[in-house]
């Protein structure tokens, strides 16, 4: 069995991995390149492979960084099936054909204001793509052992999800062939999240162990993330201003309306209007009820959690939401600034010293979010560069990934030790440290690959 690293190398995003047994090919995660001009245009890319052999696409998340290419995919050629958990198959019904919107609708704006380098802009696929991807999806139950092979062919590959915590659904894959095992971490969560469920790989077999890296250098600081978004609330609203917090429509904003709604329930901050400018959150928090069951919160919480927020639906009331200038609460995708409708509010309240930007997760090198949590005084939107005077804040304590020490835990945890580990998503200094660590701490064989390089599980 062999794994060719795709994606996700010395970079947080484009997750994507081929493992091969002899005719048999699978795809773990098919995500979008984001942030660096240099990663998104390898979304373009011709791919390495011939698309019509693979016979399978195991995905970890509903996150874009590892979904996000799958619509492209079938446009390419792919005929086989995606397997994934129930909540990952129904956040991809509301992620993947709003990627195709927005494409559309940036290369459409675009195109009418002649920003562009390319005439006409066109988008990666279309938001008819993403919904026609949808019928690929196969669910898979929690640790139930499935397989897969390619027609005509004895080459067998075996697989199976559990709990990664991170987001509704999140799973890390053990992958089997040729009597050795591969286990995919897929993005993992931290044990004190409020909403989901804790970490747990309880698989008896694990060679090697692909895991992230995204704070592989980094300890989240001891901070009560409830506490910080109070001290900013206040102190905007004491200035008359405006609270922007830029927030992924998926998994991020349902934490951040928990909060907001113990506050407002504790009267330990002003009845502030708050407003979730997110259809897609909206329908996020439907499915949050749906699958109550795999989260730590009951339907009761979630449902009065639901009601924290009006729900801005469409463009007339975004815009006028801008044109509003009393003290509010607005929460709106995307999370790291790089597209949506939060780009308009940036515009529209950025400029002003009274107002904040709050950042509540992780902010990829060259996305908007990054520039801003690291004191850019300006950023492009729309062709257009806005001077950003608002107080900028970054949460970190509300991430929704492991730090550093909460990896290796999650590695100490396993029944069997891997005899090998690769380390990918994070950026290059994130993932040397963890592959440091993971060789003077833990006593494993780490390494980080490059794009492209494979490597044989029975040859070490």
């Amino acid at each position: 069995m062999k794994i060719q690293f795709l994606g996700a190398t010395q970079t947080v995003t484009g997750s994507r991995y081929l493992i091969s047994k002899g005719k048999t090919k699978v795809l773990v995660d098919c995500g979008l390149f984001q942030g660096f001009k240099h990663l998104r245009l390898k979304n373009w890319d011709k791919l390495s492979f011939d698309v019509s052999e693979i016979d399978a696409v195991l995905l970890t998340h509903a996150h874009l960084d590892h979904s996000g290419y799958l619509p492209l995919l079938i446009k390419s050629g792919f005929n086989g099936r995606i397997y994934a958990t129930q909540a990952t198959i129904d956040l991809c019904s509301l992620l993947l054909p709003d990627s195709g919107y927005l494409q559309e609708e940036e290369a459409s704006f675009a195109n009418k204001h002649g920003y562009s380098k390319h005439s006409p802009a066109k988008p990666l696929y279309t938001e008819e793509d993403a919904k026609l991807c949808m019928d690929y999806f196969t669910p898979i139950k929690w640790k139930e052992r499935s397989s897969i092979s390619h027609p005509g062919s004895t080459d067998k590959i075996e697989f199976e999800f559990f709990p990664a915590g991170h987001l509704l659904g999140a799973a890390s894959i053990l992958v089997k062939g040729d009597g050795k095992t591969i286990v995919f971490s897929g993005d993992l969560g931290r044990t004190d999240d409020p909403v989901t469920r804790v970490p747990h790989f309880d698989g008896n077999e694990c060679d090697d162990l692909v895991i992230e890296s995204t704070y592989g250098n980094k300890k989240h600081l001891n901070q009560d993330p409830k506490a910080a978004l109070k001290e900013i609330i206040l102190k905007t609203f004491n200035r008359n201003g405006t609270v922007i917090i830029p927030s992924f429509a998926v998994g991020r904003a349902q934490l951040v309306l928990y909060y907001i709604h113990q506050l407002k329930l504790e009267n330990q901050i002003p009845d502030i209007p708050v407003y979730l400018n997110s259809p897609m959150a909206s329908k996020t928090n439907q499915i949050l009820g749906k699958h109550s069951k795999e989260t730590k919160m009951s339907l009761e919480i979630i449902n009065s959690i639901c009601h924290t927020a009006r729900v801005i639906g469409s463009t007339e009331e975004s815009i006028t939401l801008n044109e509003n200038k009393t003290p509010k609460i607005i929460i709106a995708a995307s999370g790291m600034a790089t597209g949506g409708r939060v780009l308009h509010h940036l515009k529209s309240f950025g400029p002003d010293p009274k107002n904040s930007i709050v950042f509540v997760g992780f902010q990829a090198g060259g996305t908007r979010g990054d520039s801003l949590v690291r004191g850019a005084e300006e950023i492009k939107i729309h062709g257009t560069f806005w001077p950003m005077r608002a107080e900028i804040v970054q949460i970190d304590s509300m991430s929704a990934h492991a730090d550093a020490d909460g990896l290796l835990g999650w590695i100490s945890g396993f029944k069997q030790k891997p005899r090998r580990v690769f380390v990918t998503h994070g950026e290059p200094e994130a993932a040397e440290e963890m592959r440091r660590r993971i060789e003077f701490e833990l006593e494993i064989n780490a390494v980080t690959p490059e794009f492209g390089q494979i490597f044989d599980t029975d040859l070490y």
